[in-house]
C-alpha cells in the first residue's frame, strides 16, 4: 500500500505519518510545492492523503492507481468530486478532527479582536504607550450575545468554550438542532438575519457551497452592529473580503479575526492592509496534539474502506 501526501507538511508530521503505517505500507510525499513533485508524489499512490492541498482533475489524472482519498478533516471543495466519480475513486472525510483546536483558535481570535491584540503589540514594540486609547474602544466578551453560524461539531466545541465567558448564544444552523441540544448547550435558534443584527461577535462554521459562496456579502455586513466582531475558522469563500474591509475601514463594525481567505496564501486581499483585523495562515486546526488521532483514523479508515466495510459513526464516505 503505498499512500501519497502532496500538502506541505512539515518533517515532524511526515515521520508521524510514517511512524503509524502498518507493515508493508509505504508513503511517498512530495518534495515541494511544483506541481511536477505532486505528481510524482502521486504517480504509484494507492491512497492519497489529504490537508488542504487542491485536488484538481489534472492532480488525480497524476495518480492512476489511486483508489481512495481521505481527506485529513472535513472541507471537501478543492477536491474534484465529480472526476473521483467518474474514476471510482472513493473519498472520505473526517467528522470533527480537528474541532477542539478550531474551537480554541475561534475563541482566541474573539479574545484578540476583542483587544486588538496585534495591533496593540505591534504599537508597544515601537515606543507607543495606548492604553487610554483603547480604553475607549476595546471590550470584553462578558455579557455580550455571540452569534455561531453552523452548528456542527465545532461550532458545538465553540459553545461549549463559551460557557465560561457568561456571554448569551444564538446559533444559526440550516438543520435546527434538537430541543434537548439547545438546553445542554443553552443556545436559542435564530434566523441568518436576526443573529447577524443581535450578536456582538459572529462565528463562522460553515462548509464552502454554492449556498454558502459570499454568505457574509455587504448586504449582511450592513446588518451588524457597529461594535460587531466577525470570526471566520472555516472557508474564506464565505465572506466577500473587499466588503468586509470596507466595513472596517469605514467603522461599520468593530474588528475580525480571519483564518481562512478565497485565496491562499492570501497576497491580494485587501484584508491584509486593515489594522482592525487578526490574521492568521489558515492554521486553526493546525496544532501537534491533535494530528497522532487524525492520522490513527485516516489509516484505520483506509483498511476499512479498501476492505469493503462501514467507516466508524461519524465519519462519512461522500463517494
Amino acid at each position: 500500500m503505498i499512500i501519497g501526501c502532496i500538502d506541505p507538511f512539515d518533517q515532524k508530521i511526515l515521520r508521524m505519518i510514517s511512524d503509524h503505517l502498518p507493515d508493508g505500507w509505504s508513503m511517498i510525499h512530495s518534495e515541494s510545492e511544483s506541481s511536477s513533485d505532486k505528481f510524482s508524489a502521486l504517480a504509484e499512490a494507492d491512497v492519497c492523503f489529504l490537508m488542504a492541498a487542491p485536488m484538481p482533475k489534472e492532480m488525480i489524472q497524476a495518480a492512476p492507481k489511486l483508489r481512495f482519498i481521505q481527506k485529513l478533516g472535513a472541507g471537501l471543495d478543492r477536491i474534484d468530486l465529480d472526476y473521483c466519480r467518474e474514476r471510482k475513486i472513493r473519498v472520505a472525510k473526517l467528522f470533527a478532527g480537528n474541532s477542539i483546536p478550531v474551537a480554541e483558535h475561534t475563541l482566541m481570535l474573539m479574545l484578540a479582536a476583542s483587544r486588538r491584540l496585534v495591533w496593540l503589540d505591534q504599537q508597544t514594540r515601537v515606543g507607543e504607550w495606548n492604553k487610554e486609547e483603547v480604553r475607549a474602544s476595546n471590550q470584553h466578551l462578558c455579557g455580550k450575545t455571540v452569534g455561531i453560524v453552523g452548528f456542527g461539531a465545532i461550532g458545538r466545541q465553540v459553545s461549549r468554550l463559551l460557557s465560561g465567558f457568561e456571554v448569551k448564544q444564538l446559533y444559526f444552523d440550516t438543520i435546527r438542532a434538537d430541543h434537548e441540544a439547545e438546553q445542554d448547550f443553552q443556545v436559542s435558534y435564530s434566523p441568518l438575519d436576526e443573529l447577524l443584527a443581535r450578536s456582538d461577535v459572529i462565528t463562522l462554521h460553515l462548509p464552502l457551497l454554492e449556498s454558502t459562496r459570499s454568505l457574509i456579502d455587504a448586504k449582511r455586513l450592513g446588518l451588524m452592529k457597529p461594535t460587531s466582531i466577525l470570526i471566520n475558522c472555516a472557508r474564506g469563500g464565505l465572506i466577500d473580503e473587499q466588503a468586509l474591509f470596507d466595513a472596517l475601514e469605514d467603522r461599520k463594525i468593530f474588528g475580525a479575526g480571519i483564518d481562512a481567505f478565497s485565496q491562499e496564501p492570501p497576497r491580494d486581499s485587501p484584508l491584509l492592509k486593515s489594522r482592525y483585523v487578526t490574521i492568521t495562515p489558515h492554521c486553526a486546526g493546525a496544532t501537534i496534539d491533535n494530528f497522532e488521532s487524525i492520522v490513527r483514523r485516516a489509516i484505520q479508515n483506509t483498511q476499512t474502506v479498501l476492505d469493503g466495510g462501514p467507516l466508524p459513526v461519524g465519519d462519512e464516505e461522500i463517494l
